[in-house]
């Protein structure tokens, strides 16, 4: 039977020596393999802590995750404080781990120009009703590794949080961002209002060291670019 609410369940650990916290504090990257999967499982058994049982079962595969994800409920179980909701916490862990590494063998899209954002945001924004202010993140070879709608509203415009932008690529290193929205009434003029914003994120991001390398305007069939007009 798994315990629970030993002395060795991650509530009752030191402060420092909490997984939990110390991703928290310190980020993923900072935890070992065996911190990793100790939060999986939350607690050891009455002798060891998690940390310690997730140690005995890295050795039995010589600490290769590859081996771990290999390992069956059954031979999971088979570790004294390995119940079945435990193994199965794991084998789902071990399956999330192979799937993504399945699609980080795809080819990230790179930008090499404005058409290129225009190929990607299109389908998304191009033909809708109204406004959407959307953010690409892009890595140190320009290409795309993250991107998301940062705001909806009216045809009128959308309010547009800097903050959120640049704490977002922050969280996916990203070195460089692409503004692109759509405008519903086919215009390609940027108002106003689209220079200012794209003046503050500019002006963020060089304190950052994060570029804003162009905004982009999206209808149906056509686009504008900052970049290529030269008011970036």
């Amino acid at each position: 039977m798994e315990e629970t609410q030993s002395p060795f369940s991650i509530k009752y650990w030191a402060e420092d020596d909490k997984p939990r916290e110390k991703l928290m504090q310190k980020g993923k990257a900072a935890l070992s393999d065996a911190e990793l999967i100790a939060i999986l499982i939350g607690s050891g058994s009455r002798n060891e802590s998690a940390v310690e049982l997730s140690k005995r079962i890295l050795a039995s595969v010589d600490n290769n995750l590859n081996a771990l994800g290999k390992l069956s409920l059954q031979q999971l179980m088979q570790f004294k404080g390995i119940g079945e909701a435990k193994g199965i916490s794991i084998v789902a862990a071990m399956e999330l781990g192979r799937r993504r590494r399945e699609e980080g063998a795809l080819d990230l899209k790179k930008i090499t120009s404005s058409k290129a954002v225009f190929e990607i945001m299109q389908p998304i924004i191009g033909e809708l009703p109204h406004e959407e202010f959307w953010v690409i993140y892009l890595n140190n070879s320009n290409k795309v590794i993250y991107k998301n709608q940062l705001s909806k509203g009216g045809i009128t415009g959308t309010v547009v949080d800097v903050r959120i932008v640049f704490k977002t690529a922050l969280e996916q290193n990203a070195v460089g961002i692409i503004l692109a929205h759509n405008h519903p009434s086919g215009n390609l003029q940027p108002s106003d209002e689209d220079k200012n914003i794209t003046r503050q994120l500019k002006a963020a991001g060089h304190s950052l060291s994060i570029a804003v390398l162009d905004h982009v305007i999206v209808t149906e069939k056509d686009y504008c670019s900052f970049a290529d007009e030269g008011i970036l």
